[in-house]
């Protein structure tokens, strides 16, 4: 169990301070009010170590668990807790199971969180690294219901769709992006190795160099001499994108224009409007209010540009517009999705209309990936060609003109 310090007032409001072991701040916060004080400000307290010490767990993998140990996480729970095992057993059990060091520790301290009396779905707010607000918006209604197997379910079925969507753009994209790594490196090589070597034999011969030439051998000296400041100047750019996208405003910017890249922005946002509607069929099925459900989706989409509209409908239903309404004031959705939105509005049946209409949009995400190959290709095959037409022009008309000089 970890310490923390804490603030706090007694009952005459006067100041009090100290250190107090618990499972959680929650806990803490607990045992202060049975004592009757009332908690202020509670932090886990942080031991100081020697400089020159190295810890322990700074080599410890430290990295999240990836969707797949997230399903079959979600499966093994689901199956021990359908047998009528406890909860805290459950877990306890899948730890021996998981390689991810961090998983592990994490479980171990819900495992705790549990046996101290706190409910799960507060213990997973604790870690939202790793667990998505739909995640725990998923146990806090299995755990009101009583059925959190079937919540386990439905997250398990949610993530292994939208990991398969993400598999299928992943492998339409990995070719094309194999193909402009290649053309970069040879690029390069090119201009670093191969013009070098031919600029030697031009500056012997009187002969004059046509522009396409000149402006090889002038790009490639600017390769050999300054290689190292364009190298400098890419890992700064690298540096500053990484730094920009994860503020708020950049990751915003971002997230929009994504959405509007050629050829797959269009893939990309059917992707995203698949996962807001499942999400939002399965929170709604699961009997989250509205509102909510709508609050705890815009978390999970995995855009903010788009988390920013569902937070649109959001306020536009909380001013007393219908559901069908503000979905078609973002401009998102399809005058078809929209039309089986007010079917669902009207007849009650909203998560199963959303279930379709997730459905509508991974099948033509699907299409669209499956084609994705056959519309990149006579792109990449343009931008080869045009790259081998610039190289013969700039090289070999030279040696035809000494040639023909020689001759």
């Amino acid at each position: 169990m970890a310490v923390f310090e804490y603030k706090g007032r007694d009952t005459k409001g006067g100041l009090i301070s100290g250190d107090l072991e618990g499972a959680s701040a929650d806990s803490v916060a607990s045992q202060l009010l049975n004592t009757g004080i009332t908690p202020v400000n509670i932090q886990e307290k942080v031991e100081k170590k020697d400089r020159l010490q190295i810890p322990g767990n700074l080599f410890k993998d430290r990295k999240p668990p990836d969707i797949a140990e997230m399903v079959m996480f979600s499966r093994q729970m689901y199956a021990l807790l359908r047998t009528g095992i406890p909860v805290n057993q459950a877990i306890g059990g899948i730890q021996k199971s998981i390689r991810n060091e961090y998983f592990v520790e994490v479980l171990q301290e819900i495992q705790n969180d549990l046996e101290s009396g706190q409910e799960m779905s507060a213990s997973l707010k604790q870690h939202p690294r790793i667990f998505s607000p739909l995640f725990t918006a998923m146990v806090s209604v299995g755990e009101n219901t009583g059925r959190l197997d079937e919540a386990f379910l439905q997250i398990s079925h949610y993530m292994e769709n939208d990991k398969e969507t993400r598999q299928r753009i992943k492998s339409a994209l990995r070719y094309p992006t194999f193909v402009m790594i290649a053309i970069s490196v040879a690029v390069a090589v090119i201009n670093i190795f191969v013009i070098p070597a031919f600029a030697k034999i031009f500056e012997n011969a009187n002969v004059e160099l046509p522009v396409a030439t000149r402006v090889l051998m002038a790009t490639s000296d600017f390769f050999v001499n300054y290689w190292g400041f364009l190298l400098m100047a890419l890992v700064i750019i690298f540096g500053s994108v990484r730094a920009w996208l994860k503020t708020k405003s950049g990751r915003y910017i971002w997230d929009q224009y994504k959405l509007r890249l050629p050829l797959v922005g269009d893939i990309i946002k059917r992707a995203t409007l698949g996962r807001f509607a499942r999400s939002f069929a399965m929170s709604v099925g699961a009997g989250v209010p509205l509102t909510q459900a709508l609050s705890v989706v815009a978390k999970a989409v995995d855009n903010r540009f788009v988390g920013e509209r569902v937070k649109d409908i959001r306020n536009a239903v909380e001013r007393g517009g219908t559901l069908t309404q503000s979905a078609s004031e973002t401009g998102m959705f399809t005058p078809l999705v929209i039309q089986m939105l007010s079917v669902g509005e009207e007849t009650g049946i909203v998560d199963e209309m959303m279930q379709e209409v997730a459905g509508f949009y991974e099948r033509e995400v699907e299409y669209d990936v499956k084609n994705l190959s056959s519309t990149i290709e006579p792109v990449l095959i343009t931008a080869i060609g045009v790259m081998v037409l610039i190289l013969a022009l700039g090289i070999f008309l030279p040696m035809w003109d000494m040639s023909s000089v020689m001759g």
